[in-house]
């Protein structure tokens, strides 16, 4: 599998991630000055509201800037044990260790994206071909790493 055309499909989906959330905060903060009014306290609760959904929002927008940035330093070249950028397929599916995306379609076949900071991350790092690891009361064994 080519993983540098992998890595392309995450950044795709983690650069359309990171637009959306800039523009609802972007609409939240326009909904919020709409809110302002000579009406008093009553409006003051919605805007509170308003303000912790931006918040949250900046939040989750900040992450996928960090993983963003992570994934700068993903290694496209072809391991032989488990770390990050490594492409892994185990007995129940295909992992890709960059950044936190969830599945995508790659090459006709789902593919899980995980941050290195995943559990199941840190459950396979440093495995190699044909060790097995248990995530969840799941055990699994690692068929090929890419």
């Amino acid at each position: 599998m080519d993983k540098s055309k992998l890595l392309d499909t995450v950044k795709t989906k983690l650069s359309e991630k990171i637009q959306k959330f800039e523009k609802l905060i972007e609409d939240t903060r326009a909904s919020n000055n709409d809110t302002k009014s000579s009406m008093g306290d009553k409006y003051e609760t919605g805007r509170e509201m308003l303000q912790q959904e931006i918040n949250n929002l900046q939040r989750q927008l900040n992450e996928a800037l960090s993983q963003q940035s992570l994934l700068r330093k993903v290694n496209t070249e072809s391991s032989v044990k488990v770390q990050n950028g490594a492409l892994i397929e185990t007995d129940k599916g295909l992992f890709y260790i960059a950044a936190s995306i969830g599945e995508i379609i790659y090459d006709n076949r789902k593919v899980m994206t995980v941050s290195t900071e995943s559990p199941l991350a840190k459950a396979m790092t440093g495995l190699i071909t044909g060790q097995s690891f248990t995530i969840n009361n799941t055990s699994q064994t690692v068929k090929q790493i890419w």
